[in-house]
């Protein structure tokens, strides 16, 4: 199970790597020493709570400001908790709070792929494994070679759009149905109106938006399909 959870990531992790090197080339010119853009990769592991928070760094924004940002932009991953809490809800709580740290967006949408339902399998646990510390490496990887080798690498390479790619790659397979299809459509909408909005909450207006969309939608389905027998 360890082996196939490798398997299934490893497509990702070029594109990750990719990016990573992107957050690290942007850290220590927005002013970050190595040492404090290393501390932040490794205590962080959220490139997007990482690239919203150095703007702020940079213009010298109150520290309130900046963990406020951050943690709006990390709202997402309560989500992804509460998708997977149900598979892992018997593990003990220093583990789940472990496995909640090596856990990221690419890893969550490959492992409900896997797992759609929380009933119990054999080999769960192993192949979230599988997922997570390869692509937590391959993350770590990237953004250190972009903090200690960034000044070397034209600009013009774009390779942040890598990582955004390998996104694409997850999010299409998950768009199983109209309603997830209507709720991807609605945040992508919502994201580019609310653009804006200060300290990233367009993104997390998004996130809301799309999800109560889908569950709309998915909910007057059901009806439909109760009135129809």
């Amino acid at each position: 199970a360890w082996r196939e959870g490798f398997q299934v990531g490893l497509p990702t992790m070029f594109g990750l790597v990719a990016c990573g090197m992107v957050v690290g080339i942007a850290m220590v010119p927005r002013g970050l020493t190595v040492m404090q853009a290393s501390a932040m990769t490794l205590l962080v592991y959220s490139g997007s709570a990482q690239l919203a928070s150095l703007p702020l760094i940079a213009a010298g924004a109150p520290v309130g400001v900046i963990f406020a940002t951050a943690f709006v932009v990390n709202l997402r991953f309560v989500i992804f908790s509460a998708l997977l809490a149900p598979h892992f809800s018997r593990l003990p709580l220093f583990q789940r709070f472990y496995l909640g740290y090596i856990s990221g967006d690419l890893t969550t949408a490959l492992f409900l792929q896997r797992y759609p339902r929380a009933a119990p399998e054999r080999g769960k646990l192993s192949f979230l494994k599988g997922l997570l510390y390869p692509t937590w490496a391959a993350w770590q990887a990237g953004t250190f070679a972009g903090i200690f080798l960034g000044s070397a690498v034209p600009t013009e390479w774009q390779l942040g759009f890598a990582g955004t790619l390998a996104i694409l790659c997850i999010l299409v397979p998950l768009i199983i149905n109209s309603a997830a299809l209507c709720g991807v459509l609605v945040a992508g909408v919502v994201s580019v109106l609310a653009h804006g909005l200060p300290y990233k909450l367009g993104l997390l207006l998004a996130v809301v938006v799309g999800m109560a969309t889908a569950i709309a939608v998915e909910e007057t389905r059901g009806r439909r399909k109760v009135r129809h027998g």
